[in-house]
């Protein structure tokens, strides 16, 4: 696969709520940085971080309006829709791939605003 190709299979995973897919694309020294919360490392770290995500879903629907690559670098503008059980967020989201040698996700990194997220959760 392109590393094009390969984001785009990370992403059609998580979109099927499918995290052993997800996290079989991602190296073992993956750097997951999900910039204004933190960083997670390696498939036990994604993993950590989407398990659950997908469990409060119903639906996840990451929508690519932009990709572009170069090497093995991949950006790409997306929204990130999540259905939950009092209705759908969603979060305008840039994301920059790092794709291996061995064709993995050695580097995924999200740029967000967390206020954009938060603002959309019920209030308590």
């Amino acid at each position: 696969m392109t590393p094009a190709e390969t984001v785009d299979a990370f992403l059609a995973a998580i979109n099927a709520r499918d995290v052993d897919g997800a996290v079989a694309l991602v190296s073992e020294d993956c750097e997951y940085d999900n910039v204004p919360i933190g960083k997670n490392h390696g498939p036990a770290g994604i993993r950590a971080v989407l398990d659950p995500i997908v469990g409060a879903c119903s639906e996840i629907d990451w929508i690519v309006h932009r990709q572009s690559a170069e090497g093995n670098v991949v950006f790409n503008e997306r929204l990130d829709r999540f259905h939950m059980p009092f209705g759908w967020i969603e979060v305008p989201v840039t994301g920059v791939f790092e794709i291996d040698a061995d064709g993995r996700i050695s580097l995924w990194r999200d740029y967000f605003d967390l206020a954009t997220y938060t603002n959309q959760l019920p209030s308590s």
